[in-house]
């Protein structure tokens, strides 16, 4: 290894996979390898959707063993879910999955005690069913909830595991809706009005934060010489590809794209107005005091769980015919929740063009350029409404994350949007991981510079509109009329 080059652990779990990865980070180099990728499968029991956080802490510390000798470990995820603790530290039951139904009907009991306008001006956060705030709502008078001694989301969660020390990692907390995006500290009014007891968050952390070393039983388990520090870093996965969205200056907007689409812009300061609300835009909270203004869209969920129906095709031939079925015959909102949970996803999008009084899709390809269409349509919303909401103009749009590596929908999107998309690199949440670990530990510079490392070592593709946008505008009028 050469001199001023050092290996740190990405743990990056994701809605279906978990993985580790090893950064290599010098002063002017950044190599990233995938050491060990393990399966995260919800599991269905009598009372709902749980995750088997067992299953993925097992496959840390494997990946960790993998990993061989780091500098340091960070770990980031999905955000809103938890593990509840008791007064020993015990965890009290596997984590809730964000797509059970414990929620349904819950957002109107919050609202009757702090009106949406009034909780939005406090934590700038959308509405989304499976919002940290919701499900502690719907936890309340539980057996285990009463139990709780500590709340851990999950990175945290599996970082307490490693280290025994616990804390509330920022970028995560503030998906929490429980976060004052202006402050970025906890909106003690909320959580009062709605009787949730902030005691059971440990303190915040923030980037860069120690948060302690592998336990003696982990070095053992893992076959790694101690000290290992654990470092935070942005533990919302999105907080951590943000980050490593490879962008020069701030005249740019992003879509984070995975099973779900993240697309909007890097500001200094939150948008709490009552129309940023009505666009249901959230203000999170990013590396440096950025705030990562957005829309969550569907994303990729809606075509992953289509190939499942179908029997797990070839994906790269489905992607082909795609390309040959005409243009916007047919778009959904892929914004919709009613795409949210899993099961019947072809049959669901039929239906819905259906109902709009549109062709209907009917075979896989139809479906999935119906997706595709459907997906660069609400990226296009996404990236005019954040522009025009935050008055702020973007000349580009960086498209980061596991949609990188299909180039109809990268290529797509800038069609939908006007603007040239830059798409890479796929690992983003992995590499801002690494990033952030290693400025901790003297290397990378501030934010600025960790991105002209990005953009110098990594394999960017560029995409540049073709035609113009009228034909978007009419499916996008279209779909408003449906």
């Amino acid at each position: 290894m050469s001199t001023g080059v050092k290996s740190y652990a990405a743990v990056d779990l994701g809605a279906s996979s978990g993985r580790v990865m090893v950064g290599r980070v010098g002063p002017d180099s950044l190599d990233l390898t995938e050491v060990h990728r393990f399966p995260n499968r919800p599991v269905r029991v009598p009372e709902g959707l749980r995750w088997d956080v067992l299953g993925l802490y097992a496959g840390v510390l494997d990946g960790l063993r993998e990993a061989g000798r780091v500098d340091s470990v960070g770990i980031d995820s999905w955000a809103v879910d938890y593990g509840l603790l008791d007064a020993d530290g015990a965890l009290l039951g596997n984590p809730v999955h964000y797509r059970d139904g414990r929620t349904d009907g819950v957002a109107e009991k919050v609202w009757a005690a702090v009106p949406a306008g009034e909780l939005y001006a406090a934590t700038g956060l959308q509405y989304a069913p499976f919002n940290t705030l919701y499900q502690l709502t719907a936890a309340h008078g539980s057996v285990q909830l009463g139990q709780a001694r500590r709340l851990l989301l999950i990175p945290d969660l599996l970082s307490y595991w490693l280290t025994g020390e616990q804390g509330t990692e920022l970028t995560n907390a503030s998906t929490t809706q429980l976060i004052d995006p202006r402050t970025r500290d906890w909106a003690h009014g909320v959580a009062e009005r709605l009787g949730i007891d902030l005691g059971l968050f440990a303190p915040l952390r923030r980037p860069g934060d120690p948060a302690g070393v592998l336990r003696p039983e982990v070095l053992e388990e893992t076959g790694l010489t101690g000290p290992v520090p654990v470092t935070a870093v942005g533990s919302h996965d999105t907080a951590s590809a943000v980050a490593a969205v490879p962008a020069d200056g701030e005249r740019f907007a992003y879509i984070c794209t995975g099973t779900w689409s993240l697309a909007g812009l890097e500001l200094d300061a939150p948008v709490l107005t009552e129309e940023s609300r009505a666009a249901n835009f959230t203000n999170e909270l990013g590396l440096d005091g950025t705030v990562r203004y957005l829309r969550n869209i569907m994303g990729l969920w809606l075509l992953q769980e289509c190939v499942r129906a179908w029997g797990e095709p070839d994906l790269g031939a489905l992607l082909l015919a795609a390309a040959r079925v005409p243009a916007l015959r047919s778009v959904v909102d892929a914004g919709d929740a009613a795409f949210l949970a899993p099961g019947r996803m072809p049959e669901r999008i039929a239906e819905a063009c259906r109902d709009s009084g549109q062709p209907v899709p009917d075979s896989p390809a139809e479906v999935t350029r119906c997706i595709l269409d459907s997906l660069a349509l609400a990226h296009r919303k996404a990236v005019e409404d954040a522009q025009r909401l935050a008055g702020r103009s973007a000349d580009v749009v960086h498209i980061v994350g596991g949609g990188t590596r299909n180039a109809l929908l990268c290529q797509l999107t800038a069609d939908a949007c006007g603007l040239p998309v830059v798409s890479g690199p796929t690992e983003a949440a992995a590499l801002g991981n690494v990033l952030v670990q290693a400025r901790a530990h003297g290397l990378a510079g501030d934010l600025a510079g960790m991105r002209r490392l990005l953009t110098r070592t990594q394999l960017l593709t560029r995409y540049e509109p073709r035609g113009g946008t009228q034909r978007w505008q009419a499916a996008q009028a279209r779909l408003a009329r449906g």
